[in-house]
């Protein structure tokens, strides 16, 4: 439930499950896109886009009830969210805070841009690429060493 309170925006706790907080705003439904949370999940998802905040100037804040991330979820994440906090939440209370992480090297998750690189054949290889820069986003395919940039990325995801 989201509640106006003295103009201040509140979302309702959870009991258990995930918080995503500090999502760069307007990304929140790329975020779901990844979890592949669509309108047939079978919990409970609450969605803030937009909302104030004072370190972003705004934010998006998803809240997952009876959901834990796996650790590639949220490697993904990281991809589109790079300063996102992740809570776990458990009784209502907060039992694990941190901050996504975006690993040195991302394994079969993007796909590469070039079309002719061997990881989009039929070959039995996974992609793979380094970070060459988290900021801006810039990964560099170990196979064709083709650099991708946020938008290249964005769209395989």
């Amino acid at each position: 439930m989201i509640v106006m309170e003295d103009r201040t925006l509140k979302i309702s706790k959870i009991r258990e499950g995930t918080v995503l907080d500090h999502v760069p705003a307007g990304k929140a439904l790329k975020v779901l896109s990844i979890l592949k949370i669509d309108e047939n999940a079978p919990y409970s998802v609450s969605i803030g886009m937009r909302v104030p905040s004072k370190k972003l100037g705004q934010k998006d804040v998803i809240k997952i009830e009876n959901r834990f991330l796996e650790k590639h979820e949220v490697d993904r994440i990281a991809l589109v969210a790079p300063e996102a906090t992740i809570s776990i939440v458990k009784n209502y209370e907060i039992t694990e805070k941190f901050q996504v992480d975006l690993p040195e090297r991302v394994v079969g998750i993007v796909q590469c841009s070039n079309r002719s690189c061997i990881s989009n054949k039929k070959e039995p290889v996974t992609s793979e690429f380094i970070v060459v820069s988290k900021k801006p986003l810039v990964l560099r395919c170990v196979y064709c060493e083709r650099n991708m940039g946020e938008r290249e990325v964005h769209s395989t995801l």
